[in-house]
């Protein structure tokens, strides 16, 4: 046991000068007491001509004595230490994404493990070197307070620190972290979180000593997890709107999902959500002008973060593409199939003059690549690829990544493949579908250029003979289509930056976000892009840069965040684990027990006299 107030325990003096007290004779004094229980000793007495008399056994006494010990021990602030070493380092993480808003705890997450850090605050023992850090992982990973032990500074960040509408962030958050425990044997992170957190397999072979502080008590949530526009392929005049509403509770929902344009009303749909299930939902509306659809899911729930997002549609255009090939009726009715808005050119070489949304090249080397982005079938430049092109026979087919925009609705397990081209995966690629020697699919953009380029040629393939071929080919007229580009950047994460190229200069931008509040901003002259950073709530931002007015929306749409069931644990990769810690004790007071233990006192003995007089 230590003392916060030490000098408080001079008071301890007293209880000698109380026992001195009952060894003086005292001369009879009349006086008015509450209780003469423990009095009757001293009034059978009659001497009263010995200065000092023999200390006999009295209840009083222990009392007395009893009452005043505890009443020291109370100004002293005994604690007892916990897990606190001299000179240790903690840094401190809390989890500000868009999950620590759900209120199962009150009045939220977030306010929860503030609470708990500040409680951690207060155990630092900064007088024998004890240090601590205050990193905040919400839109962005936040160093909100260096290396200090004054507590003060440390309450104040902890204080100021704000929950946002984004995704995670802790991977970056834990490598700051993790570089300010390395080389510190006795220094540790502290981590304030539901665990909702992707995968962290990159810690697993590093030495993360980590305290994981679990908050959260619930699953009671339900969230919209996609939304896409589409044109309606029976009615181009339409839009197809998809949303997945995904319910991580074990009971079901009842709920509504409302859907306006422009903040006008434009239908209404019931929904029952089944428990622990994802429910697709097809919305058909009219739309004369580009505008902003924005889908509300109306539903009790824990978290109201996930149960809206806005999505910005431009009206269809026409999408000219150009296939060069020497003859490919498999991939040109794939092409007449793609939607009613492709236009499809077939040429043998490209035409130097023509300025298509997107080529196609079936196994054709032009003389000159396109500058515009490209799907390519086995051909491709010297610049795409570093190293030597190989050849591989029968390359069997062993993953595909069917999460991305390119392989949605498209499966490979009966394709077969006779020859495909070897190649490294370029630093602008992503690998979509693989082989065990290389990858068969890679998609990615080289500057403004976005590209997907096929290994093989379909026609030695079994490929055009499955309903993923032309399914495929759809897809990737859709992510090709410059237009889509342009819709896609409108869109972005909850802490993403948005960017808009800019074709004159522009001096000034006026910017209004979610809250209706407008900010002017003063922009460089010579600036070809505009960057706004400031989106760590969703919502529609609208933008006016000079005479330009657009809009963008930042959309949570996150299947981890909306999956609110606190983690028990934390897998660092596949060997390594982070058990949850529901208490971790550090620096306990204990002045309280004893105060209450001698108001406890006063209140028996009270009690006593009261039974005996009744």
């Amino acid at each position: 046991m230590k003392f916060l107030a030490p000098a408080a325990l001079w008071f301890s003096l007293a209880l000698p000068a109380v026992v001195v007290f009952y060894l003086l004779k005292r001369k009879r004094v009349t006086r008015v007491v509450a209780s003469t229980l423990l009095w009757q000793r001293f009034l059978a007495e009659t001497q009263a001509s010995a200065p000092l008399q023999r200390l006999r056994h009295n209840w009083l006494l222990v009392l007395q004595l009893l009452l005043l010990s505890l009443l020291v021990l109370a100004l002293a602030r005994p604690y007892f230490s916990g897990t606190e070493a001299t000179g240790k380092l903690m840094v401190v993480v809390i989890d500000a994404s868009a999950s620590m808003q759900a209120t199962d705890e009150t009045p939220s997450r977030f306010e929860r493990a503030r609470k708990d850090a500040l409680g951690l605050v207060d155990g630092l023992n900064s007088g024998k070197g004890g240090q601590m850090v205050v990193l905040v992982a919400g839109a962005n990973a936040e160093v909100r307070q260096s290396a200090t032990s004054e507590k003060a500074a440390l309450r104040r960040a902890i204080e100021g620190a704000k929950v946002t509408d984004s995704p995670t962030r802790l991977v970056e958050a834990l490598r700051v972290a993790e570089t300010l425990i390395r080389d510190k044997p006795e220094a540790e992170i502290h981590l304030f979180s539901d665990g909702a957190i992707p995968e962290l397999s990159e810690f697993e072979t590093k030495e993360l000593r980590m305290v994981f502080h679990r908050v959260g008590k619930g699953a009671r949530n339900a969230g919209i997890v996609a939304f896409d526009v589409k044109p309606n392929p029976e009615d181009p005049a339409k839009r197809a709107l998809f949303l997945s509403i995904a319910n991580v509770h074990d009971q079901p929902f009842e709920a509504r999902v409302e859907l306006s344009f422009e903040g006008q009303l434009v239908d209404t749909k019931a929904m029952h959500l089944d428990a622990t299930n994802t429910t697709p939902i097809v919305f058909l509306a009219s739309q004369a002008r580009d505008g902003v659809f924005t889908a509300k899911l109306v539903v009790d729930d824990d978290l109201a973060a996930d149960n809206q997002a806005s999505v910005v549609s431009l009206l269809p255009q026409p999408v000219h593409v150009q296939l060069v090939t020497k003859g490919n009726r498999f991939l040109e009715k794939a092409l007449a199939a793609a939607g009613p808005n492709v236009e499809t050119t077939v040429v043998a070489e490209p035409a130097p003059d023509a300025k298509p949304d997107l080529v196609v090249l079936d196994d054709i080397e032009p003389a000159t690549w396109p500058k515009g982005n490209v799907l390519s079938f086995r051909a491709a430049p010297t610049n795409w690829f570093e190293g030597a092109v190989g050849t591989i026979e029968s390359p069997p087919i062993v993953n595909w990544r069917n999460t991305h925009p390119l392989l949605r609705f498209v499966a490979f397990d009966s394709v077969q493949i006779a020859q495909a081209r070897a190649v490294k995966l370029p630093p602008w690629g992503l690998s979509l579908v693989d082989a065990p020697q290389s990858p068969l699919i890679v998609a990615g953009e080289v500057g403004r250029q976005r590209i997907v380029w096929v290994a093989f040629n379909p026609l030695e393939s079994t490929w055009p003979l499955r309903i993923s071929f032309p399914i495929f080919v759809a897809n990737a007229v859709e992510w090709l289509n410059p237009a889509s580009a342009k819709s896609e950047q409108f869109l972005v994460k909850p802490g993403d930056p948005f960017r808009f190229p800019l074709a004159a200069s522009v001096a000034t931008a006026n910017v209004t976000g979610p809250d209706g509040q407008t900010r002017a901003l003063a922009l460089n002259p010579l600036a070809t892009e505009f960057v706004f950073a400031d989106t760590a709530r969703q919502g529609v931002y609208r933008v006016q840069l000079g005479t330009n007015r657009l809009a963008f929306a930042a959309n949570l749409l996150d299947a981890i965040e909306t999956n609110i069931r606190p983690r028990d644990s934390l897998d660092l990769g596949r060997f390594a684990q982070v058990k949850a810690t529901t208490e971790k004790k550090a620096n306990l007071e204990s002045w309280r027990w004893f105060a209450l233990g001698a108001l406890g006192v006063m209140l028996g003995e009270w009690w006593w006299f009261h039974r005996r007089t009744a």
